[in-house]
């Protein structure tokens, strides 16, 4: 059989029409700052791209910067906040390494914003937190990496909004998979990358609220209005473009997921996992599970000979074994070196949910056998 790819939260599978738009690009490769034919062109590709990722997050063409990636968004928009004098730090425990390790590194002093047992942030100790000295930079995913949790930015943005502080959205799992508005939010910088929505790895967008400037992190000539040095990526920024369209298109078609994932859900809670985040808000494709005493890698080494290919979280934590943010912070400790993530996306059908749940419910019944047959052999080791 074929195998079955879900971990789209980690990197979503390339659009056909993606895939089309980057070769044209690749084939008619101008400079965008050329004023000849060629890099007009290429300038036209760009500013396609940059209204139609404006428009996935209801944002103003011009207030969107091109990146390589995630990372860089999420630093530029740290280093941003504290330039405009910001002072202090405040970020979520289950945000992604890039944003916690950017802010760890900014010479600022950083706080940790706890979750509940849900993956949810304590608004009440925000407002705790805010009413202190000094200005702060607040630092919330929209949607957690792991466990696909929503976090109530809108709630939170109103505390910051209130104390004179700065709002920054890491969109990036979030975007193309639930409706992401910029000024419904009120966050005063948000970030994204094309790879989590079918598009090209390597590129990425900060967004800023109108009236909020950008420090430059890169320096040399003026591209991207001064803000962000170097040529542009164009067949990147292109399939970043189409990929924000598709994904702004087809929305609705990625609340199908609900319903599949619910069903693969009800099958692997019966075996006897734990879904974490599953009293909450969740992204629609997102599937974040535990076992106790089966660990991530032994899992996922099973279900790859299986072929379906999941993850044990964030993808940049991949090959290391250590217990999974989302569920240390949430508190669940005795879960966090077994959990598994499930995430699909354009490209996965009700079947490969099926799949995954067959599989991974299998793989566990033989696990819990062996895990019997050695502790029977104990006991009669010791009788």
């Amino acid at each position: 059989m074929n195998p079955v790819y879900l971990d789209y939260n980690a990197s979503g599978l390339v659009r056909p029409e993606v895939q089309e738009v980057m070769a044209k690009a690749l084939a008619d490769n101008g400079n965008p700052s050329a004023v000849h034919a060629a890099g007009r062109r290429a300038r036209a590709r760009v500013e396609t791209a940059r209204a139609e990722v404006a428009e996935l997050v209801g944002a103003d063409p011009t207030a969107v910067v091109f990146s390589s990636g995630g990372t860089e968004s999420n630093a530029q928009a740290i280093l941003s906040a504290l330039a405009a004098g910001c002072e202090r730090l405040i970020v979520g425990a289950t945000e992604h390494p890039c944003v916690a390790e950017a802010a760890a590194v900014s010479g600022a002093p950083v706080e940790v914003l706890p979750v509940d047992a849900n993956g949810v942030v304590d608004l009440a100790w925000l407002a705790d937190a805010l009413a202190r000295p000094g200005r702060a930079v607040v630092a919330i995913h929209h949607a957690n990496n792991e466990s696909g949790v929503i976090q109530p930015i809108a709630e939170a943005a109103a505390l910051v909004r209130a104390a004179g502080g700065w709002l920054h959205v890491d969109a990036i799992q979030s975007a193309g998979k639930v409706p992401v508005d910029m000024r419904a939010l009120d966050a005063d910088t948000l970030t994204l990358s094309a790879h989590k929505l079918g598009g090209p790895q390597g590129v990425g967008a900060l967004v800023l609220k109108d009236g909020i400037a950008a420090v430059r992190m890169l320096h040399g000539a003026g591209q991207e209005r001064g803000l962000r040095a170097g040529t542009e990526n164009v067949p990147g920024i292109a399939g970043f473009g189409v990929a924000a369209d598709c994904a702004a298109r087809d929305l609705d078609q990625a609340m199908a997921h609900v319903v599949w994932r619910d069903a693969a859900e009800a099958r692997v809670v019966a075996a006897g996992a734990t879904i974490i985040g599953g009293a909450v808000e969740r992204l629609p494709n997102t599937l974040f599970m535990a076992v106790e005493g089966w660990d991530s890698p032994q899992q996922l080494i099973t279900l790859d000979l299986a072929g379906i290919m999941v993850s044990a979280g964030s993808a940049c934590s991949s090959g290391k074994v250590k217990p999974s943010k989302a569920i240390s912070a949430m508190g669940l400790h005795a879960l966090a070196t077994g959990g598994v993530r499930v995430s699909g996306g354009w490209g996965t059908t009700q079947d490969d949910w099926s799949r995954f749940a067959d599989a991974w419910v299998t793989a566990y019944e033989k696990h819990s056998a062996r895990q019997a047959d050695r502790l029977s052999q104990r006991v009669k080791e010791v009788a």
